[in-house]
C-alpha cells in the first residue's frame, strides 16, 4: 500500500510464499494498491479464485483462513439482497463486509487474515482472527506523512522485498 504499482515485487512477494498455495494465483494492482495471493482450495475449489471482487468490483479481497459459520452467514445475507456467484466462503467474507462494514468481523467463527481494498473509498482494510490464528506481519516502510506498508502471512516474504531490513524494532 502507498508504493508505485510493481507487478514484479508482488511476484517476488508470492514466490517467497509459494508453498502455501499450489492451487492458483492471483495479482491485483490499482493505483497505490497491490494484492498477491496464492491459494489453497478446500471449499468450491473451481470458483474461489482470489482476488475476489464484489460491488461492481469495487470491492476486492484476498483471504486466509476459513469462516467456520459462512453457510449460516450466506444464508442471513441473502436474505437481505445479497447475491452470491460462488460457494466460496471468501466471496461470503467480501460480501458480508460489503453489507455489515468492519462490524462483519465480530461475525464470523474461524480463522482469518484478509486484506479488503475499497476503490472508491481508497481504503485498504487489513483484519485477522481475534486470536491470530492466521498471521497477518505489516510494517510501514514509508513514514507517517506518506505511508507505504508493506504486509504478508510470513515475515520472510517482507523480507525477500528487499524493502525491509532483518533487524530488531525496539
Amino acid at each position: 500500500f502507498g508504493l508505485p504499482e510493481d507487478k514484479k515485487l508482488l511476484e517476488t512477494m508470492n514466490t517467497t510464499q509459494a508453498h502455501r498455495g499450489p492451487d492458483g494465483h492471483g495479482v491485483f494492482m490499482h493505483g497505490p494498491v497491490g494484492l498477491a495471493h496464492l491459494r489453497l482450495a478446500f471449499i468450491d475449489r473451481e470458483h474461489g479464485q482470489q482476488p475476489i471482487y464484489a460491488n461492481n468490483e469495487n470491492l476486492v479481497l484476498i483471504y486466509n483462513g476459513e469462516v467456520y459459520n459462512f453457510r449460516e452467514l450466506r444464508e442471513e445475507l441473502e436474505t437481505a439482497g445479497r447475491e452470491f456467484e460462488t460457494n466460496s466462503d471468501s466471496e461470503v467474507v467480501l460480501q458480508a463486509y460489503a453489507h455489515w462494514g468492519t462490524d462483519a468481523f465480530d461475525r464470523f467463527n474461524g480463522m482469518f487474515a484478509l486484506a479488503i481494498y475499497d476503490k472508491k473509498k481508497e481504503q485498504l482494510v487489513l483484519a485477522r482472527d481475534h486470536f491470530g490464528i492466521k498471521p497477518l506481519y505489516y510494517t510501514n516502510i514509508g513514514s507517517a506523512q506518506k505511508p507505504q506498508m508493506l504486509f504478508a502471512s510470513e515475515i520472510k516474504t517482507l523480507l525477500a522485498t528487499k524493502k525491509v531490513e532483518a533487524k530488531p524494532n525496539d
